[in-house]
């Protein structure tokens, strides 16, 4: 996918520019969003195209989004912050930028393990996080479970990108919130013995390195891989056709697959609330939710709209239904304990 590159507003704008009063004058929402994708511009022209009420966009990396709203205060332009995965969206909740809302609307679509307990975001989409393997060289046998990744007969194995990514701490969360803090660490000790080689690059390299021979086993999202099963380059088709998915803990009374979730919330200094909270409805709604799986080739969050085929191919699942924003707020204690480890 091409990602946007766009600079944030220049400080020196934000008194003049950014007021309160011109934004409810020109009917505009300021959205700040970590999301660098262009397929998104297609959702936010059909909020205007439907209210009437344009997108101001303001992107960047979601920390420093958190920061900036933080350091303009109340005078924040700031309405909606939209970020991927949970971890990123318990840190905005921390850090107190995060309004507490309700809607029968949002609590009827969006499951309660993909939203806030207390409605300070709601999930708009989904990856999973799952392990990928060459079909060539067969399913490995004994690994059904992410706990099975720690296995000595995985040792060279594993491929996956740094601790520190938010995909990788909430991940961990999870494993501590399901087996505790000491069977986490033990098992982030085992995988840590097990890597082909020094955790780096994205989720893709890990995939397309397991194509490779590099190693036998890639943790890693489904959208990275279903972007290459809708690609017209042959190269990257083939990698989809030749990579197999295991989403793990299916097995029966087990937790299901662990799920990074996209979210948006309503800034806590926003002047236009009732409006953000409609452009979050907006988000979850049929032609949205298919912009989410066509456009990026990321799950649903609401049950009654189809993924992509590229991602529907890769298989179905049954997800882990502990709330995001628990395992967020563990990300940091995990990081630790990853580090320890020797996971880096």
């Amino acid at each position: 996918m091409l990602r946007r590159h766009l600079l944030a507003l220049p400080a020196a704008l934000g008194a003049a520019t950014l007021a309160r009063p011109a934004l409810a004058q020109d009917r505009t929402l300021a959205l700040y969003s970590s999301r660098h994708y262009d397929t998104d511009r297609a959702l936010y022209d059909g909020f205007t195209a439907e209210t009437g009420m344009r997108i101001r966009l303001i992107e960047g990396d979601a920390d420093q989004l958190i920061a900036r709203i933080q350091s303009e205060g109340a005078n924040t332009p700031a309405d909606v912050l939209i970020t991927v995965d949970g971890a990123r969206l318990a840190r905005a909740v921390a850090a107190g930028i995060m309004a507490p809302t309700t809607s029968q609307v949002l609590q009827g679509r969006v499951p309660a393990s993909l939203r806030d307990p207390e409605g300070h975001w709601y999930g708009v989409s989904r990856r999973a996080r799952v392990v990928m393997f060459d079909k060539q060289r067969g399913r490995p046998a004994g690994l059904d479970r992410y706990e099975d990744l720690a296995k000595p007969e995985f040792r060279g194995q594993i491929l996956v990108r740094a601790a520190a990514h938010p995909y990788n701490t909430s991940l961990m969360a999870s494993i501590m919130v399901a087996d505790g803090e000491q069977a986490a660490e033990a098992w982030a000790r085992g995988v840590a013995a097990n890597l082909a080689r020094p955790p780096q690059g994205g989720d893709t390299p890990q995939f397309q390195a397991v194509a490779a021979g590099v190693g036998g086993l890639a943790i890693a999202n489904t959208y990275y891989l279903a972007r290459f099963g809708a690609s017209s380059n042959p190269a990257e088709k083939a990698v989809y056709d030749r990579i197999g998915v295991i989403f793990p803990n299916q097995g029966a009374g087990d937790r299901g697959a662990h799920v990074n979730v996209s979210g948006a919330g309503v800034v806590r200094s926003s002047a236009n609330k009732e409006m953000a909270l409609k452009f979050i409805e907006y988000l979850t709604g049929p032609r949205a939710q298919e912009l989410f799986a066509n456009g990026n080739f990321e799950y649903p969050v609401v049950a009654d709209v189809a993924p992509h085929p590229a991602l529907a191919a890769l298989g179905t699942f049954r997800a882990d239904e502990v709330n995001a924003q628990r395992y967020g707020a563990l990300a940091p204690q995990a990081l630790q304990i990853m580090q320890r480890a020797g996971w880096r």
